[in-house]
């Protein structure tokens, strides 16, 4: 199946300083890009909290982030304050973004988080074949989060996935929010990890609150559809029972998430 996601844009980095001027800014290491590969990666607060996250592309001369449209005016403009005297330029590429399952198209590469994922395809005009909601029925139950199941400001990369998905380079050098995230990684601070879980009863909406057998608040209802959805969930609360809105939660652990041993 081929989708084409219309909420999503792309930019363009140019500038013989692209590669070493993403590299210190971003989570991703920018030099494992190339012909065939692309990488996901974010961008942090200078705290390391969560700001965006985006594909990177590499043709011969740009590198092609991949990324929400609603944020892609806000990462243009958070990366051109440090762009110093960098030789760098970074503009909006009229290009559709796709992803396409279990095949790859022509033109496709990899989605780099998990084979299961299936492929991305940047394409001058849409192609898409098949509804959104079909994407979204794939990359929720595999526990792949959207920009809509993080919190701007506040979600701290751990929580989300993108270590184990491979949006984090520990072995590259700093970056920026790149001590806090590291501080969290070996100090064992998350507390809090984004989780599939199934709904049984009517699917409540995202900010519903989730709430333990005692009744008390463990969560919220991110992005979801038909009866399975993100949340994020205290981690003492992943083996449930959880309610939200009257419907009963099951949380459904993907096989690649890697929680903390028991105390």
């Amino acid at each position: 199946m081929l989708v084409h996601l219309p909420d999503r844009a792309v930019l363009a980095v140019t500038g013989e300083d692209r590669i070493a001027y993403l590299k210190g800014l971003v989570s991703a290491d920018v030099t494992r890009a190339g012909p065939g590969r692309c990488l996901w990666s974010a961008l942090l607060t200078p705290q390391g909290k969560y700001l965006a996250d985006f594909f990177i592309h590499a043709t011969a001369d740009a590198l092609l982030l991949d990324l929400a449209a609603e944020q892609a005016e806000m990462v243009r403009a958070r990366l051109l304050r440090f762009r110093l005297r960098s030789k760098v330029a970074i503009a909006p590429l009229p290009l559709a973004v796709h992803v396409a399952w279990p095949d790859a198209p022509q033109g496709a590469v990899a989605d780099p988080r998990l084979p299961e994922a299936g492929f991305r395809l940047l394409a001058p005009t849409p192609r898409g074949t098949g509804p959104v909601a079909a994407w979204e029925r794939h990359r929720i139950p595999l526990g792949l989060p959207e920009p809509r199941d993080l919190e701007l400001e506040k979600t701290v990369l751990l929580e989300a996935g993108f270590d184990e998905l491979g949006a984090i380079a520990w072995d590259k050098g700093c970056w920026m929010g790149q001590e806090l995230t590291a501080r969290t990684r070996y100090r064992g601070l998350v507390k809090r990890r984004l989780v599939p879980v199934e709904a049984m009863g009517r699917l409540p909406p995202p900010g519903t609150p989730v709430l333990d057998a005692a009744g008390k608040e463990v969560g919220t209802v991110r992005s979801g559809i038909d009866q399975v959805a993100l949340a994020t969930l205290r981690l003492d609360a992943l083996h449930g029972p959880l309610a939200a809105a009257g419907a009963t939660l099951t949380p459904r652990l993907p096989a690649w998430m890697k929680l903390p041993e028991p105390a």
